[in-house]
C-alpha cells in the first residue's frame, strides 16, 4: 500500500471535514432549530375573503423588527418527514461473547469489529473450528444483509475482521465469528490465507509481552491516483444482483494495554491492502498513524486516551510476523465452499 495514498486521503478528509464543521456550528449559531417530531403538521395558511379589505402589504425584510422575525412560525417544516420513518444511516450494532461490532447497510461490511484477547483466552482450547459454519446475520434486515449467495464463486474469500483463532477459549464465542456481519471480501491466496494470517499470529503473540490486548479491524475503500493525474476511489462489488463492496485496504488498530489501572497503553496501527502480499514484506512498512486511519474511515480509535498514557507499540515491541504454512493446516479441516 502505497503511504501516499493514505496521507492524501486523510489529508483531504481534515480540510473537508474543517470546512463542514464551521459551516454546521456557524448555522446552529444562528438560528439553533427544534427538531419536531413525527407528530408535526404543516402550518394553515389562511384565504382572505373576497369581500374582506386587502391585507396590508409586505414589510422589507430589512425593516423587520428582529424579535419579531424570531417569534414568527416557519412555513416549513422539514423535519416532518420523520413521519415517514428516519432515512438514516443506521449503523446496526451487534454484541456477542466474543465481538462488538457496527455493520455498514451500503457496503455490506462491517465498519469496525472489536475484540479483546488475553494470555488465558489465547491458550484455552474449547472451541473447534470444524463445529462452526458460516451464516447471514439475521439480525440485519433482509435487504441490506450480506448473502452467503454473494461469496459463491465471487473469487474471494470470506475474510474474518476478528479471526476464529482467537475465540477458540468456547465454541458459541467462535461460532460468533462466522456471522457474514464479521466477513469481508479477502484476496485468499497470498492475502487472507497468508501474510494476513501471520499478521494476525502477531497480534495473538503480543499477549506474551501484554496481559491484555484489544483489536478493532475492519475495510477501507481508498482512492487511488489515476493516469489522468486525478484521484478516484473504484472497488469491485459481488453478488448477483452487486451486493458485497470489495474493500480495497483493511486496517487494525492495536491497544496493548499494561494492565495497571490508569497504566499505559501501547498504540499501533495498520493499513494493508486488499491483495497478494510477498511474506517478505516488513509489517512496519504498514505501520502508519492512529490518525491516518481515523481519517480515511471516519472512525475514531483513541480521542479518550490521553497522550500521556499513549506509547507506540513498534518501540516497545519487534513489529514483525513468523511466517507459518496456515494454508496447509486450514485444507485438514475445511470444508467444500468454504473460502
Amino acid at each position: 500500500m502505497s503511504k501516499l495514498t493514505l496521507a492524501a486521503v486523510a489529508g483531504a478528509s481534515a480540510v473537508v471535514g474543517a470546512a463542514t464543521t464551521a459551516a454546521f456550528f456557524g448555522s446552529r449559531r444562528q438560528q439553533e432549530p427544534v427538531v419536531q417530531a413525527t407528530t408535526a403538521t404543516s402550518p394553515t395558511i389562511a384565504v382572505p375573503s373576497k369581500t374582506a379589505p386587502l391585507p396590508p402589504a409586505p414589510i422589507a425584510i430589512g425593516k423587520i423588527d428582529p424579535k419579531v422575525a424570531a417569534a414568527a412560525v416557519a412555513p416549513v417544516d422539514p423535519s416532518g418527514l420523520f413521519q415517514y420513518g428516519f432515512p438514516g444511516p443506521v449503523s446496526d450494532l451487534r454484541t456477542a461473547s466474543s465481538l462488538t461490532s457496527s455493520y455498514n447497510r451500503t457496503t455490506r461490511n462491517p465498519n469496525w469489529v472489536a475484540e479483546h484477547i488475553t494470555p488465558a483466552s489465547v491458550l484455552m482450547r474449547e472451541g473447534d473450528r470444524r463445529h462452526s459454519v458460516f451464516v447471514e446475520d439475521l439480525s440485519i434486515p433482509e435487504k441490506f444483509r450480506a448473502k452467503l449467495k454473494d461469496y459463491f464463486r465471487s473469487g474471494y474469500d470470506r475474510g474474518h475482521q476478528v479471526p476464529a483463532a482467537d475465540c477458540k477459549w468456547s465454541q458459541d464465542a467462535m461460532n460468533a465469528t462466522f456471522a457474514l456481519s464479521n466477513m469481508c471480501p479477502q484476496v485468499g491466496e497470498g492475502f487472507n490465507r497468508d501474510y494476513w494470517a501471520h499478521f494476525e499470529d502477531f497480534c495473538r503473540r503480543l499477549t506474551t509481552f501484554y496481559p491484555s490486548v484489544r483489536i478493532v479491524t475492519g475495510p477501507l475503500y481508498l482512492p487511488k491516483k489515476e493516469a489522468d493525474g486525478k484521484w478516484r476511489v473504484s472497488y469491485e462489488v459481488i453478488g448477483s444482483p452487486p451486493n458485497v463492496a470489495v474493500p480495497t485496504h483493511f486496517y487494525k488498530i492495536i491497544y496493548a494495554e499494561d494492565g495497571k489501572a490508569g497504566g499505559n497503553v501501547s498504540l499501533g496501527a495498520f493499513v494493508l491492502p486488499n491483495d497478494r502480499i510477498s511474506n517478505d514484506k516488513p509489517l512496519k512498512d504498514f505501520e502508519v498513524p492512529v490518525e491516518a486511519v481515523e481519517r480515511a474511515s471516519g472512525l475514531d480509535f483513541a480521542s479518550l486516551l490521553p497522550p500521556t498514557r499513549r506509547k507506540q507499540l513498534c518501540k516497545e515491541i519487534n513489529c514483525s510476523i513468523i511466517v507459518k504454512e496456515y494454508a496447509e493446516r486450514q485444507k485438514a479441516f475445511a470444508k467444500p465452499g468454504s473460502n
